[in-house]
């Protein structure tokens, strides 16, 4: 398995253009990532860059802080789905989690899974702002609610996928679901680490210099 055959390319800087994003695109379908990963006013854009392509279109829900309402979340699913999204990446309601709603976070996972139609939801837990046996019960909570991969972290906020943590999601969800690192991994080396912990996939910025080794 290469390393650039489980890559999500991504872009999701306020500031992205969509000369950005096209080229975020080709670069995907030259090297052969998994997907690129953008925010949802782009998948139009991303979907029809790679009609003739295996890469997926991947976008982000609830980002970067997933504080929204489930509602707010749902109907940001099902444009992006209408948008033409293979897959969701969805950030899970830190707060609820820290209070102990277990129900409301289940809840809201399941919400967005259902409105994905069958496709591939990844749930963000933001591990940097969880102990680990937050990291424990989010992973379990996701797992419940139909998602299919857990994800580390949006890059956004204080900290990014550590391969502690990804051993850990990797131990706790088992065969169940998958495991996607984010954040942070800007070489091969990190991204093999990862991947030797856990993962199954690979969110980052810098798909090109991994892939270049």
């Amino acid at each position: 398995m290469s390393l650039a055959s489980i890559i999500d390319h991504t872009v999701l800087k306020a500031n992205a253009t969509r000369e950005q994003v096209e080229r975020l695109c080709d670069e995907a379908a030259e090297h052969g990532f998994a997907s690129v990963c953008v925010n949802s006013c782009w998948v139009a854009t991303a979907a029809e860059r790679l009609a003739d392509s295996p890469v997926k279109v991947c976008t982000v829900i609830g980002f970067p802080l997933g504080a929204m309402s489930t509602a707010g979340k749902v109907a940001e699913a099902t444009c992006a789905v209408a948008d033409g999204a293979d897959e969701l990446d969805m950030v899970i309601n830190v707060g609820w989690l820290l209070a102990g709603e277990d129900d409301a976070v289940c809840a809201d996972i399941a919400a967005v899974v259902e409105a994905a139609r069958g496709r591939c939801v990844k749930v963000i837990l933001e591990t940097c702002l969880l102990t680990p046996e937050q990291i424990v019960r989010a992973c379990e909570l996701s797992v419940e609610a139909g998602a299919t991969f857990v994800k580390t972290s949006t890059g956004f906020s204080t900290g990014g996928a550590t391969v502690e943590d990804v051993a850990l999601m990797r131990k706790t969800v088992g065969d169940r679901c998958k495991v996607k690192a984010s954040g942070g991994i800007h070489n091969a080396a990190e991204a093999q680490a990862m991947v030797d912990a856990g993962a199954d996939r690979i969110g980052t910025s810098s798909g090109i210099a991994i892939v270049a080794g």
